[in-house]
């Protein structure tokens, strides 16, 4: 028996489905405006679509087939607002965005964004080169693919944006998705250093005492460094062996997630600390080295610090969240506090002095705190918790996080099991606080 011819035309209501080119298409009369769209290669997803708009069409509605064309710079300038002003991601993530859509912009920023060329686009990608650092006066090299991959998935979640405002054809998929953005190599992305026992404590050993403080907290509390220059002295609770990282809107400060912490202590930790602090009641908790050793910074509180910054806004039109940032790194500055380039330069020098090769980025420390969770067979929830991400559902856990409530305590004593899989530097610790009282 031969098989069924398939129709290369049918009508469902008011709508006609058609085969072009390998592809089905719609045709309708909209206001009697004639409207012809591209659906899908798939003649049921056509059929389907074709009843979905014939329904429509009776009740009068919009139209899903419907969209307002819009160009890429256009979409781009909406999307950067949208995060802006309604979302209000944290202006690093704001800048992050505004530098990944900027290579969309250049490559095709005048055409309609429903007609981009996704693979031309990635192709163009592995082409350019770029100033590492965002500097004009940088050598240029290539995109490293995990850059390549990031500019694409930001560019994926521009397109998801709109798609929801009704900026692209409803029953197209997002053009980004057709690239497995997910699966594609980054070969030669920079290793991530881990300390192992012992190249820590040759770190620690050649650090100097103002470096030692420094990267000791780094690596037995997994804080991030941005979130270490930010510490106020009144985060800190000796007597409660507690840290506590919090946001401060009235600085111009919030953590990455905006998600305030509270992290336990290990006691060489909590002595170390109260040798930072020394006879202080207020101010960044880690000064800059002139300020540490004994010059006086001009702001010397969390208040002071407050008034200056308001004092910076008076007179001038509302700030934007990105002046604002500006004024308030000036505060911090004024204030003496620690910069987190301070900490990227220590830890290049210090391991120099050691001998570790490619040891630059002091986020190794927070890579080497969750690996040391994790070797200590740390509840999954507790390690989350002590590094400051959201426990979700998405988690090994599943259901079960929604429902665990896990007290410091337990916060405590799981990580100080952790800590001590490290005795040698935990001495140091101890040998230092001695030396230097």
């Amino acid at each position: 028996m031969a098989p069924k011819k398939i129709a290369r035309r049918q009508k469902v209501g008011r709508v006609s489905v058609y085969l072009h080119h390998a592809s089905w298409w719609l045709y309708y009369r909209e206001l009697g405006t004639p409207v012809r769209r591209r659906c899908s290669s798939d003649r049921d997803v056509a059929l389907e679509t074709a009843a979905r708009v014939n329904a429509q069409l009776a009740r009068g509605c919009p139209q899903e087939a419907t969209f307002v064309p819009i160009s890429i710079g256009e979409l781009r300038r909406r999307f950067l607002e949208y995060h802006e002003d309604v979302a209000r991601s944290s202006v690093a993530t704001v800048r992050r965005y505004e530098a990944a859509t900027d290579h969309l912009s250049k490559f095709a920023g005048s055409s309609p964004a429903h007609l981009l060329d996704v693979e031309a686009f990635a192709k163009h990608l592995r082409s350019i080169e770029v100033p590492p650092n965002g500097h004009p006066h940088t050598a240029c090299r290539p995109l490293r693919e995990k850059g390549v991959r990031y500019i694409l998935e930001v560019c994926r979640g521009m397109y998801s944006y709109a798609k929801r405002s009704r900026n692209l054809p409803a029953y197209e998929e997002n053009p980004f998705s057709r690239i497995r953005i997910d699966r594609l190599p980054a070969t030669d992305s920079k290793p991530i250093f881990v300390f192992d026992e012992v190249e820590e404590e040759k770190f620690l050993r050649v650090a100097d005492a103002f470096d030692f403080a420094i990267h000791f907290v780094l690596a037995k509390t997994g804080l991030r460094p941005g979130e270490l220059v930010h510490l106020m002295v009144d985060d800190v609770h000796p007597d409660d062996a507690l840290l506590t990282v919090r946001n401060r809107p009235q600085l111009g400060w919030r953590t990455k997630t905006g998600q305030e912490r509270i992290v336990p202590l290990v006691k060489p930790v909590c002595v170390l600390l109260r040798c930072v602090v020394g006879h202080r009641h207020g101010g960044p908790l880690f000064l800059r080295r002139r300020f540490h050793l004994g010059e006086t910074a001009e702001l010397q509180s969390e208040s002071e610090m407050s008034a200056a910054l308001l004092e910076q806004g008076r007179g001038k039109n509302r700030l934007t969240r990105r002046e604002l940032a500006t004024e308030a790194r000036r505060v911090w500055r004024d204030a003496g506090a620690l910069k987190t380039d301070d900490i990227r330069k220590s830890m290049i020098r210090t391991a120099r002095r050691a001998g570790l090769i490619g040891v630059t980025c002091p986020k190794s420390w927070r890579h080497t705190f969750a690996t040391l969770l994790q070797e200590a067979e740390v509840d999954p929830v507790v390690r989350q918790l002590l590094l400051g991400h959201k426990v979700t559902d998405s988690t090994e856990l599943g259901m079960t996080a929604r429902y665990t409530h896990t007290r410091l305590r337990t916060l405590r004593l799981q990580l100080e099991r952790a800590i001590s899989l490290r005795p040698q530097t935990l001495n140091l610790a101890r040998n230092h606080t001695e030396d230097h009282k």
